[in-house]
C-alpha cells in the first residue's frame, strides 16, 4: 500500500489521465495496490462488475474489524450481515457511488433505519477502501471528542463563549467564531482555517456535555495530532471548570 504521500500523489495522476473522480481514482488505485481487482473500473452504468479475488475462509477480511462495529449489532438492526452487506452493494455496484447516493441507495431499496443507513454506508466505503476511520469521501479527515463535566451547562457554556473564558484553558490559540447558539453549539474556525463544530448539552443535575467535531484534517497523521490535542485540552477545561 502506497504512503499517504504517494497515494494522493498516484490518485491525482490518475484522475489528470481518466478525468475520473477523486473518489473512483482512489478506489481503483487502492484496489489495485492491494491486489483485488483483475479488470478495471470504468463509469459506464452498464459495466458489468469487476472480477473479484475471493480469499478462502481463514484469509477472509474481518469486516467487523475494518468497520469498528460487530457482525452482531448491523445484523440486529438490518437483518444482515457485513459479509451480506458486501455481497449485495457490490452486486450493486454500489463502488462507483458517491457517499450520498450508496445511503439513498440502501435507504430506498432496503428500507434501512436512518441511522443504520448511514452506518452501513460508511462501514461499506471503509471495506471497499473508498475512505479510512476518520476519513470522509473528499479525502481529508475528521475527529470528535466529547466531555461530560460536574458542572451547570451555563458554567461550561462560559468557558467557550469569551476569548478570557478560552485563555484559561485554550491557550496561544488563534481561532474565530463564525456563529454560535447560547448552550447549544458553536462554529469556530481554526488558526489554519479548518472548521471546528461544538455542541453542548445537559446531562442530568449539574452535569452537562461538550462534544468538539474538527473537519478537513488534510492528513491521517494532523487527524490523530488533533484528537490527542482535544483529548488532552477537554481535560484542562473540565479542570478549570470544576475549580
Amino acid at each position: 500500500m502506497p504512503k499517504h504521500k504517494d497515494l494522493k500523489r498516484l490518485i491525482r495522476g490518475r484522475m489528470q489521465k481518466t478525468g475520473e473522480s477523486y473518489t473512483t481514482a482512489r478506489l481503483h488505485i487502492v484496489q489495485k495496490s492491494n491486489g483485488v481487482l483483475q479488470g478495471p473500473i470504468t463509469k459506464t452504468p452498464t459495466t458489468t462488475m469487476p472480477a473479484v479475488k475471493v480469499p478462502n475462509q481463514e484469509s477472509r477480511p474481518n469486516y467487523a474489524a475494518i468497520t469498528r462495529m460487530s457482525d452482531e449489532s448491523v445484523r440486529k438492526a438490518t437483518g444482515c450481515t457485513w459479509e451480506r452487506w458486501v455481497k449485495a452493494l457490490d452486486r450493486d455496484q454500489a463502488f462507483q457511488m458517491t457517499h450520498r447516493e450508496i445511503a439513498a441507495h440502501i435507504r430506498q431499496k432496503y428500507k434501512t433505519p436512518s441511522w443504520w443507513t448511514q452506518m452501513v454506508t460508511v462501514g461499506y466505503e471503509r471495506i471497499r477502501g473508498l475512505r479510512e476511520v476518520g476519513q470522509k469521501r473528499s479525502g481529508d479527515y475528521e475527529v470528535s471528542k466529547s466531555k461530560t463535566v460536574a458542572v451547570p451547562l451555563r458554567k461550561l457554556y462560559a468557558a467557550f463563549s469569551t476569548p478570557r473564558g478560552r485563555a484559561r484553558w485554550l491557550p496561544d490559540v488563534k481561532l474565530t467564531v463564525s456563529g454560535a447558539t447560547p448552550e447549544k453549539r458553536m462554529r469556530l474556525r481554526w488558526e489554519d482555517n479548518t472548521p471546528v463544530d461544538i455542541s453542548f448539552a445537559a446531562r442530568g443535575k449539574g452535569k452537562s456535555q461538550v462534544a468538539v467535531q474538527h473537519g478537513k484534517l488534510p492528513t491521517k497523521s494532523d487527524a490523530e495530532r488533533m484528537k490527542a490535542f482535544w483529548e488532552e485540552r477537554l481535560e484542562a477545561l473540565a479542570a478549570q471548570v470544576t475549580r
